[in-house]
């Protein structure tokens, strides 16, 4: 056999010069140029507008008050802290969030469960149910705010009408959705498009279970239930974890629904929203940049444990 060394040594005898830095500099960079147009895209896309929104957020700037544009410190973030419209949108941020988030994944759960089973036609039935997470945001809104919740034509109203006809009664209620659950009202729409979302990363986890463990309690005599608070939930706590994260990074940055359906009105305006009510209609950027700025702190923090989790999943399953 050959030694090392031996193939190390060129014709001549001599040992094969290995490349100096400079050229392996030269050769890391050439395996990295592809790269750079889309780097350089991401970086004037995404960090530049961050970075001049962190400098306006230092500014007093109103654009009611063109001649008073200064330094203003921390003045700003003073104000959004203790503006008592900012503490109400945080607040119903807050509600919003964790309603649709808990709503969705108890509802996503118990469909992936369904399809985790096998049955005719379950190809089909996974991909009708992946639908609503495919529809336009503002499009899901107005179909929601018309077809659906409309008290003269919507979808509900005229079930309440076809429901009470089948007992003879002339005088089905129709309630204004909208109006008299606002915030509700939101989140069912939020909770239509993000359970697929939620049922995704769970059917994903039901299939990566191990399925010999599963019969083997079955064998000894273990219930479905037994079988699903032992063993199936404990598995899907990760997953449980990761579609909360996910969903929350989404959910609190969502402007679509609230502006759409509410108008931000009877107590539905979220942080986003009330971000944009500063910005183009109070024309205070500097105390908007500092809300912003607050947001974008709050879903990196968010988004760090997101990551985590993500890799603890691939942490547990080197295959993968």
């Amino acid at each position: 056999m050959t030694s090392v060394a031996e193939k190390t040594r060129g014709r001549t005898g001599e040992p094969k010069p290995k490349p100096s830095g400079g050229a392996s500099r030269a050769a890391g960079w050439v395996r990295r140029a592809p790269l750079l147009p889309a780097l350089i895209f991401m970086i004037v896309v995404t960090q530049l507008p961050f970075v001049a929104t962190l400098v306006i957020s230092f500014m007093d700037w109103n654009a009611y008050y063109p001649d008073e544009v200064g330094f203003a410190g921390v003045d700003n973030f003073r104000r959004v802290f203790t503006d008592v419209n900012m503490r109400d949108a945080v607040w119903t941020t807050i509600l919003l969030t964790v309603g649709v988030v808990l709503i969705s994944l108890l509802l996503g759960l118990g469909i992936a469960l369904l399809l985790d089973r096998k049955f005719r036609g379950r190809g089909a039935v996974r991909t009708m149910m992946i639908a609503p997470f495919l529809v336009v945001p503002v499009a899901a809104a107005l179909l929601w705010k018309h077809a659906l919740y409309n008290p003269e034509y919507g979808l509900f109203n005229g079930a309440l009408t076809w429901i009470w006809s089948l007992f003879g009664s002339d005088n089905p209620p129709q309630p204004d959705w909208i109006s008299n659950m606002p915030l509700w009202s939101v989140i069912f729409a939020l909770v239509w498009q993000w359970t697929p979302f939620m049922m995704l990363i769970l059917l994903a986890g039901l299939q990566g279970r191990p399925l010999d463990v599963v019969e083997a309690a079955r064998i000894d005599g273990a219930s479905s239930w037994q079988i699903f608070r032992s063993m199936t939930l404990p598995h899907l706590r990760q997953y449980l974890e990761l579609g909360a994260l996910l969903g929350s990074i989404y959910i609190v940055q969502n402007f679509d629904a609230v502006f759409t359906i509410t108008s931000g009105g009877l107590g539905t305006a979220n942080l986003p929203y009330t971000i944009y009510q500063i910005f183009y209609q109070a024309h205070d950027y500097g105390r908007a940049s500092a809300a912003a700025v607050i947001v974008v702190v709050g879903t990196i923090v968010i988004a760090t444990f997101a990551l985590r989790t993500v890799s603890s999943l691939f942490k547990e399953d080197p295959g993968r």
